[in-house]
């Protein structure tokens, strides 16, 4: 079977306890490649399959009435891509590649089996959920925050200081929900 961990990552952790993604990984499932910019999946698609990212950078979008985006998730190598879809019918939002992508993808009913028959599953999921929770409330007090400086020291802090690369700093914009200029004069201002 294919591995969906990506190489290294969960080495440790696996050791210590057994993660969402390593259990998951264990289920059939099938790679996909997505080039950069590639839709994985659009908004109101029928929720069928579940994602893992094993490499690259996937967004979970929304698009605002005026053309905006905003950046729900961002993906990289072994996050799973959009939980809520194992409850739904159909996706509320859409996932686009960023970069060139591989992922994992499994048979949503067959993921919602495994949580159901198989406790250490449901547990590493619940733990799984409660990450991402906390995960939010973070994006969600940030988008609070009125300052581009405030909302970037917030970023930061959550990712130990470090920037995304250069290439990429337009979808931090996207991110911290402000525009982009704004963001390249706040990060001008601190060098």
């Amino acid at each position: 079977m294919l591995s969906c961990l990506p190489a290294g990552k969960y080495d440790m952790i696996v050791i210590m306890s057994e993660t969402f993604v390593s259990l998951l990984s264990r289920l059939p499932h099938r790679q996909q490649h997505f080039g950069a910019g590639a839709l994985v999946f659009e908004r109101d698609d029928p929720a069928q399959v579940f994602h893992c990212v094993r490499q690259g950078l996937v967004h979970l979008v929304r698009r605002q009435v005026d053309g905006a985006t905003f950046i729900l998730q961002r993906a990289g190598p072994g996050d799973v891509l959009g939980e809520a879809s194992l409850t739904t019918q159909a996706y509320h939002c859409a996932a686009v590649a960023v970069t060139d992508s591989v992922l994992c993808v499994f048979s949503q009913s067959v993921v919602r089996a495994e949580i159901g028959r198989n406790g250490a599953m449901a547990q590493a999921f619940l733990a799984h959920l409660g990450r991402e929770v906390r995960r939010a409330r973070l994006r969600a007090e940030i988008a609070s925050l009125r300052k581009v400086s405030d909302r970037l020291d917030a970023w930061l802090v959550w990712h130990d200081g470090v920037l995304p690369e250069k290439g990429q700093w337009h979808h931090l914009a996207q991110e911290l929900a402000v525009s982009p200029p704004a963001l390249y004069r706040e990060l001008a201002r601190r060098r």
